[in-house]
């Protein structure tokens, strides 16, 4: 079958072990039970101790830990490749790996390092971000969850929503404000556990699209959280968060990256074999060169993205390079699949056609992590305007 692959100089043999490792579980765990999991809403927590005993989880944590002390994104760009490319979206593997454990990782105490990460790791543990709020969402200073100081612990009130792995998460880092006064210097980062009395989860929300990762609402009455559960230093929330953004936003144009390459490899199997009045549909003009500007804007994202990753490996991804990776790519994922949709025409419309899962998935890339217009708006700023 004609392929839309091209030689890549970023990985090094070792990468291509993993992603060996990678594929064959997501074949064999993920791949025969991700319809069912779609229809559950959520992926069982069984899947997560064996990503666990796999090494496909939390790659950075050091061995101390209990992790492989792996200070190499390449990594978390293979599992992201190969997840998306099983069309398995559900397992949050990505927003506890990429996103989350980093927080307990480079902030925590001693003691909270060797009190979460070892199973953040080995799978016992999945962790969760509550930031965006009915009120608030790329707005972190809009928060009006509070965290009050009570001596040897805090009170925590407020509400969070679209929260991923919001369900199943035993750990959340919950944004909230210790000074509503002091705007984004009295924000501050609290761990709230399963089970803390007055912490509730809503509803597993009803999505578009990833419908077997769990997105819940949570609520938080009175929650008593101790002090020994903030996490670093009081009022420093918004500053942490916007150093770990540009990570978050680039493994998003990770993710986009390869599903732009996935949409690519659909078209072209599709248009080889699918046929129209005595030929294949790849035959006629406009779709060999809808197809051709498909491979080449999917190319050369693959490229801008693993461009953005060797930098980000030397430190040099600044919130500005990953703002652009972001938005770019996943509007591009965007278009690309509803351009992959049209090709397939009336199957594209069916569920069972992977086109379809994909197109429906792809929607909330522009819009997660921060939407296109807070990605302009903050290159913008960076261009002096």
């Amino acid at each position: 079958m004609p392929t839309a692959a091209f030689p890549r100089d970023i990985f090094e043999p070792e990468h291509e072990d993993f992603r060996k490792t990678v594929r064959t579980f997501f074949e064999k765990e993920v791949v025969p039970h991700h319809d069912q999991w779609e229809k559950d809403g959520i992926v069982p927590r069984e899947l997560w101790l064996k990503a666990g005993e796999a090494g496909l989880l939390c790659f950075d944590v050091p061995e101390e830990y209990g992790g492989p002390g792996i200070d190499d994104f390449r990594f978390n760009q293979i599992l992201a490749e190969e997840q998306t490319r099983a069309g398995t979206a559900g397992p949050g593997f990505p927003v506890h790996t990429d996103i989350i454990v980093p927080y307990i990782t480079q902030l925590g105490t001693e003691e909270q390092k060797r009190r979460w990460l070892p199973g953040c790791v080995s799978g016992e543990i999945i962790t969760s971000i509550a930031m965006t709020e009915p009120g608030a969402g790329s707005d972190l200073q809009g928060v009006r969850t509070t965290a009050v100081d009570k001596g040897d612990h805090y009170v925590l009130n407020g509400s969070k929503t679209f929260i991923s792995n919001g369900i199943l998460s035993d750990l959340v880092i919950v944004v909230a404000k210790t000074d509503p006064e002091a705007g984004h210097k009295g924000i501050s980062l609290f761990v709230v556990e399963r089970g803390m009395a007055g912490f509730e989860r809503g509803r597993n929300l009803d999505k578009v699209g990833l419908h077997a990762q769990d997105t819940a609402e949570l609520f938080f009455d009175n929650v008593q959280v101790p002090k020994e559960n903030l996490l670093g230093e009081e009022g420093q929330g918004f500053i942490y968060l916007m150093m770990n953004l540009p990570q978050e936003r680039l493994a998003i144009a990770m993710q986009g990256a390869a599903a732009c390459m996935g949409l690519v490899e659909m078209c072209l199997q599709y248009a080889t074999e699918r046929q129209a009045f005595g030929r294949p549909i790849g035959k006629f003009q406009h779709n060999r060169f809808l197809v051709a500007e498909m491979a080449t804007e999917a190319r050369i994202a693959q490229v801008f993205v693993d461009d953005c990753i060797k930098k980000h490996l030397a430190g040099q991804c600044d919130s500005t390079l990953a703002s652009m990776a972001k938005w770019w790519v996943t509007e591009l994922q965007n278009k690309l699949a509803g351009k992959a949709v049209q090709l397939h025409g009336g199957y594209g419309y069916m569920m069972e056609y992977p086109v379809a899962k994909a197109f429906l998935d792809s929607r909330i890339s522009t819009i997660y992590g921060g939407t296109t217009e807070v990605q302009k708006e903050i290159i913008g700023r960076s261009l002096g305007l």
